[in-house]
């Protein structure tokens, strides 16, 4: 495979996995920003969805003010932002065309079909009601699914499919984490006492942000407490957006492709190095050194391997 190819593929994975993520920060924020203000619909929802999404210094370089419809519009539609939900969109599709024979039909009717829809909805920026913001997250999260599907059930597994769900994966876990540092560095106001009603309306948003309400209720049958959401979201295999989860799935996919080309390198070594960390870690580990510290850790670590990644096989 071309590596030009095989980049193609990475990032049109990470740009869907993107889009979706960014409709489902949305929606959590929406509904916190939505509350009373003693139960959290205070300032600092649209400052943490920016940070979570990696965009507070793109936002604040337009001089917008900080608002809900400011943070909407810039997350979603704005083409000054590069991760915005409507260039993810774009950029897959143009990665996807640029591999149109690497792909399925289901998959690039997915990709083709949400970018078509995507541009007659633009049409109604600056003019949408609450419902149709609604409607049009819920489109971007199937869209998401829809190309998801696709790609499990149709791709042939050799290296096309490899490099797609290293991809897919890579994005899920920086997502998770930033989400998980967000709420810990800037959700939780000083005063507030962990596990009063302002942080559980908090977790739950956070947990429905990854699709984890229920599962949490599954798993642990107890209410929502700090340190069990991080447990399931960093530590659980179980939970497919989990930390470990995603490094399984990366660290699997890569030894593959290093098996297919009869050659391992840094980026093998280096997802087993970090996979092999969180599957001996337990929560008590994770508070004792410092969840904040080793969020930052881990996204330094994700960002690592895109780069060997990068240096391996990309270019």
């Amino acid at each position: 495979m071309l590596s030009r190819t095989a980049d193609n593929l990475y990032w049109l994975a990470r740009y869907m996995e993107r889009a979706d993520f960014l409709a489902r920060v949305i929606q959590a924020s929406r509904r916190l920003a939505s509350l009373p203000k003693a139960y959290g619909g205070a300032e600092s929802e649209w400052e943490s969805v920016l940070l979570s999404s990696g965009s507070a210094q793109t936002f604040n370089a337009t001089g917008r003010k900080l608002t809900e419809g400011n943070v909407i519009d810039f997350l979603a539609f704005s083409p000054e932002n590069p991760s915005s939900i409507r260039n993810c969109i774009q950029q897959a599709r143009t990665n996807a065309r640029a591999v149109r024979t690497a792909l399925t039909v289901e998959m690039w009717e997915a990709i083709n079909g949400g970018y078509l829809e995507m541009q007659s909805i633009e049409q109604l920026r600056g003019a949408r009601s609450g419902e149709d913001l609604t409607r049009f997250l819920d489109f971007v999260k199937q869209v998401s699914l829809t190309y998801d599907g696709g790609a499990y059930r149709t791709m042939l597994r050799n290296d096309a499919y490899w490099f797609s769900r290293v991809g897919l994966f890579i994005e899920r876990a920086d997502n998770t984490a930033r989400l998980l540092d967000v709420k810990y560095q800037l959700l939780l106001p000083e005063k507030e006492v962990i596990g009063g009603s302002l942080d559980y309306f908090q977790w739950a948003a956070i947990l429905r942000a990854v699709s984890a309400h229920t599962a949490y209720q599954w798993v642990y049958r107890e209410s929502l407490k700090p340190w069990l959401i991080a447990d399931l979201l960093i530590l659980r295999p179980e939970m497919p957006r989990s930390l470990t989860s995603c490094y399984e799935s990366v660290a699997r996919y890569l030894d593959r492709l290093a098996n297919a080309h009869g050659r391992q390198g840094p980026a093998q070594r280096h997802a087993r190095a970090v996979y092999g960390k969180l599957e001996n870690m337990s929560v008590e580990d994770l508070f004792q050194s410092g969840l904040h510290e080793f969020i930052g850790s881990f996204i330094a670590d994700n960002a690592q391997l895109n780069a060997l990644l990068s240096d391996q096989y990309l270019f």
